[in-house]
């Protein structure tokens, strides 16, 4: 998983690199599929539920919040984009997201990226073995909210091993005193999406990509960990 987890961290960071004004979402996908032929793993996403997702990677652009599907769109000066990858290595599975800023952005969206990145690591923080999963929930919720964000409630964080979604769900909200204890040796993603307005979303016509459901802008970060006998063990980093 470690491999796995290496890989996908390296190439997010292409992908950040790339991501610049002129630059076509699909763009993004050929070089996935390069990189992945190049280092022989295997992209989960391609072909992954029903319908069957068409590409490597999911782009998704503004108050795009989730699994956008690489197309013609041209990146333009201000956007944010949130790119979601997964690998496949020998069986298991690495699974991240980052979101970058095309160009300069506002002041808002730089502060929404900030704080979105900084929830993610106050979860993983809370990562620790003989607490349950919504000591995570709950430090990723009460900085989001005192930020005067919302983190989205229908699309949550997982497991992760043979497949990319395992038991145990990890909610972006609640108590620190609901769901299963974590134990060592338990790998699961941490990904908190983040909206400027309402939580509530909606999905297009292609039964795939995610928005906010009032247009507002939206972020998403996520590291698959390894939960230790002392702090978790980030494996997706490049």
């Amino acid at each position: 998983m470690r491999e796995a987890g290496r890989v996908v961290g390296e190439v997010l960071q292409m992908l950040a690199e790339v991501a610049k004004p002129g630059v076509k979402e699909k763009d993004l996908d050929e070089i996935v599929q390069k990189e992945y032929s190049r280092r022989k793993v295997t992209p989960t996403f391609l072909g992954y539920g029903y319908p069957a997702y068409p590409a490597t990677v999911c782009v998704s652009v503004n108050d795009k919040i989730v699994h956008g599907i690489p197309g013609d769109y041209v990146f333009q000066e201000g956007d944010i984009v949130s790119i979601d990858l997964g690998a496949t290595y020998k069986g298991f599975v690495g699974d991240s997201a980052i979101t970058v800023a095309v160009g300069q952005i506002t002041p808002e969206a730089q502060k929404l990226i900030d704080v979105t990145r900084e929830s993610l690591y106050r979860g993983i923080a809370a990562a620790k073995p003989g607490v349950r999963i919504g000591a995570i929930s709950w430090a990723v919720q009460s900085y989001v909210e005192s930020e005067g964000y919302s983190v989205v409630r229908e699309y949550v964080g997982h497991g992760v091993g043979r497949e990319m979604h395992e038991d145990p769900q990890v909610p972006n909200f609640g108590s620190p005193d609901q769901g299963v204890v974590l134990r060592p040796g338990m790998v699961i993603a941490i990904e908190p999406m983040v909206n400027i307005g309402d939580w509530r979303t909606k999905r297009d016509k292609d039964k795939w990509t995610v928005r906010t459901a009032d247009g507002s802008l939206s972020a998403h970060f996520e590291h698959t960990i390894a939960i230790t006998d002392d702090e978790a063990e980030i494996l997706t980093l490049p």
